[in-house]
């Protein structure tokens, strides 16, 4: 997950977190802000030079990370709805611009005291970790349950939704997992499993209710996008034959299953 070598706490602490999508290719900050000038994701990516895919998975990791949604759609009205920035997503563009500005700044004064800064900055760059997990959900660590060899961490995600996680005694102690910690959930998109029927049991610890918001297919297999009561998102990938035989389209309602072996946790160090 890479980051600033600035840190700089705010109140809510949701700029330092947003900062993890950073090394991206693409500028969250310069999407945030075009979606909040625009009111639309497709003409702020256009104007980016990037896919609206693009865009909306952009979109979706940046609220998946924070609190409180940072972007939001908008049905309706004469335009036909659109994209916007909610409240605290434009106070925390502002504070994020801010904080771009402030770290150029220090990266300026390094360089001047140090001839081969450049050099010494890339090398710690490298220290940063990256995933190829879809779903990263923050959240905070609701309890802990000690098995013989493996323990069950339960994990608030936010709107309501919880993440049960199996991990072994020695990784809880590993990452420092207390009751309130602030962690991260990964989730590889082909580990959820997507159902639109109500009623059954199943072995999966984890039902995520929520309501298919985007879905893409491709040769073989497809992109479920669901998005959860609380504005958070988790995708999926699922066989074509499976988006088509359960009928999943924008609008439709459906539970993302994911077993609790599947939920990796990380802690910032």
């Amino acid at each position: 997950m890479a980051q600033s070598i600035v840190e700089k706490k705010t109140g809510t602490g949701t700029v330092s977190r947003l900062k993890i999508a950073r090394g991206r290719r693409w500028d969250h900050l310069e999407l945030l802000e075009r979606i909040d000038a625009t009111g639309s994701i497709s003409a702020a990516a256009n104007a980016m030079g990037m896919s609206y895919k693009a865009a909306w998975e952009a979109v979706e990791a940046i609220n998946n990370l924070s609190e409180q949604p940072l972007v939001e759609r908008k049905t309706g009205g004469k335009k036909g709805g659109g994209t916007t920035l909610t409240t605290h997503g434009r106070r925390v563009a502002g504070a994020y611009r801010r904080l771009e500005q402030e770290r150029e700044e220090v990266l300026k004064k390094l360089a001047q005291v140090m001839d081969d800064f450049d050099e010494y900055y890339h090398l710690i760059r490298r220290f940063d970790m990256k995933t190829s997990a879809r779903n990263q959900f923050l959240g905070t660590i609701k309890s802990i349950k000690l098995g013989a060899i493996n323990a069950e961490v339960i994990m608030e995600i936010g709107g309501g939704d919880v993440l049960a996680a199996v991990i072994t005694n020695e990784s809880v102690g590993h990452l420092g997992l207390k009751v309130g910690t602030e962690a991260y959930a990964l989730v590889k998109a082909p580990w959820v499993i997507v159902t639109t029927s109500d009623g059954f049991k199943t072995s999966a610890r984890n039902e995520l209710h929520g309501t298919v918001v985007r879905c893409q297919e491709g040769a073989v297999n497809g992109e479920v996008i669901i998005e959860l009561a609380g504005g958070k998102t988790v995708a999926a990938v699922v066989t074509n034959d499976s988006i088509k035989s359960l009928g999943l389209k924008a609008g439709v309602k459906a539970c993302a299953l994911i077993k609790a072996s599947h939920v990796i946790l990380a802690v910032n160090a």
